[in-house]
């Protein structure tokens, strides 16, 4: 073999893999915190969400897609295609002073992504835990890291406490301490950022950003050019609410807009989604649905969300009914940039031909949450749902502060220990026919307990004063577990 047959080789070897790897899809997964299922435009005109209109018309709107009760639970779900109640967090969230951790033996889909690769980068909140650096963005699979660990804090200060004497400061720059952000307010601080990376990113590559923002969760905090485009709602927590969610709308115009410009669109996926429910008692709204964050009700757990593409959607422009849950992300999104999810261990399903030819889902039947502290679950089979035990707190019909709407409270501990509802026919869970159907009832009990049998105790270690900032010059940090 002659020297101009190796280098002709090593060039065609070389352009080969390139053009493989610029084949493959960029993908932009967008989380928006504590966003209820009727604080997006597309469903509540009364929102002002422009460019998430226009991308979920544009895209397909899933109108059946479920996350967990809580953030920690749903990021797992993203994070392993495991549902908590497999990985040891079905249990409430990581509290940031707890050592509580999404296993290190789970295989991230960051980590999978890089075998394909792609670049990973992580822009926002981590939540799965901290007390060690092996639990941290930049050890699971992420290349670069920009946000902060914990569940909520200021969204100019980005301090956090949690118990009377522990304060500190929790925001990063891959794994320092990062003082720049200070009085800058997170919705702009993680757009800038995502900017950033998408104007640097070599485009030879594939880049995978997964974009958390802290918005719309509380501490309910907004540029006031925001919350007085809604100064006609009298509800201050529902007026500022608004307007955190129209802030996250025009950071996502701002990073699309860089996107298209850049050409990244011509080969791109984009998901967006909620990671549960909106908290009525904090501005959020589920109208008409029922419950809210916390809650195993379809408003604590049926997530606003959508994909778009310009290329890869066959079939665009429509509502898409098809059951869809959080675990299904992990498999889906490895399969569309050219692996193979069919053999690994993980509860959810790729939704591929769903995602992007509109096809029918292929799952049938999920489990809701299986708790061990207040021993609660709920198990979905097809259009059956059945909730045993207390489905959680505000258990009744919400309806926005702004409308004319009035609606008995609830009595939650009144509630029957087994209620069964029929989603398709009755979405908002207003008539429980568990007395009318107890063979069926009984039979979804028996396949509970099967899943039941499969649970792992839950984390809900106590506080640990080793986590006290004073310990770290008053930043959250790594180290104490």
């Amino acid at each position: 073999m002659t020297l101009y047959t190796v280098l002709a080789a090593v060039v065609v070897s070389c352009f080969t893999s390139t053009a493989a790897a610029a084949d493959k899809p960029h993908i932009v997964f967008i989380v928006a915190d504590d966003l209820g299922w009727n604080d997006v435009g597309w469903i509540n005109p009364d929102i002002q969400t422009p460019t998430l209109d226009r991308l979920a018309r544009d895209g397909v709107i899933l109108n059946s897609s479920y996350v967990q009760p809580l953030c920690s639970p749903s990021r797992n779900c993203f994070m392993s295609g495991k549902f908590p109640y497999h990985t040891g967090l079905q249990d409430s969230v990581v509290f940031i002073e707890q050592p509580k951790y999404m296993p290190a033996d789970l295989i991230t889909i960051p980590q999978r992504l890089k075998t394909f690769g792609y670049d990973t980068h992580m822009v926002g909140k981590w939540h799965l835990g901290f007390c060690n650096w092996k639990y941290t963005p930049t050890y699971r699979g992420f290349d670069t890291f920009m946000g902060y660990y914990g569940g909520m804090e200021d969204h100019f200060t980005h301090d956090r406490y949690r118990l009377v004497d522990y304060y500190g400061y929790d925001f990063r720059n891959m794994t320092d301490v990062y003082k720049d952000a200070q009085g800058e307010y997170s919705t702009y601080v993680f757009a800038k950022r995502a900017i950033d990376i998408i104007m640097n990113h070599d485009k030879s590559k594939p880049m995978y950003l997964y974009l958390p923002f802290q918005a719309v969760h509380g501490p309910l905090q907004v540029p006031a050019k925001y919350s007085d485009r809604y100064s006609h709602i009298h509800d201050l927590n529902r007026m500022v609410y608004s307007g955190m969610v129209s802030s996250l709308d025009d950071a996502v115009y701002n990073i699309t807009t860089v996107l298209e410009n850049l050409g990244f669109m011509d080969n791109l996926l984009l998901v967006f989604t909620t990671d549960n429910g909106g908290l009525p008692t904090q501005g959020g709204n589920n109208w008409p649905l029922r419950g809210g964050k916390g809650t195993l009700w379809e408003g604590g757990t049926r997530g606003a969300g959508f994909v778009y593409s310009k290329t890869l959607l066959k079939k665009r422009g429509y509502t898409h009914p098809g059951m869809f849950h959080a675990v299904d992300w992990y498999p889906t999104l490895l399969d569309i940039a050219g692996g193979d999810s069919s053999q690994l261990d993980i509860d959810g399903v790729s939704q591929v031909d769903m995602i992007l030819n509109g096809g029918s889902s292929v799952r049938n039947e999920f489990v809701y949450n299986i708790y061990d502290a207040h021993h609660a679950a709920a198990l979905r089979w097809g259009d059956m749902k059945l909730i045993v035990g207390n489905p959680g707190r505000y258990s009744g019909w919400y309806p926005p502060p702004e409308s004319d709407l009035d609606v008995p409270l609830i009595d939650d501990s009144r509630l029957p220990s087994v209620m069964l509802f029929n989603i398709s026919t009755d979405p908002t869970e207003h008539h429980d026919i568990s007395k009318d159907n107890p063979t069926l009832v009984n039979s979804l009990l028996q396949m509970l307990a099967l899943k039941n049998g499969t649970r792992v105790p839950a984390m809900d270690p106590p506080s640990d004063p080793r986590s006290n900032p004073a310990n770290f010059k008053d930043a959250w940090s790594p180290g104490w577990c």
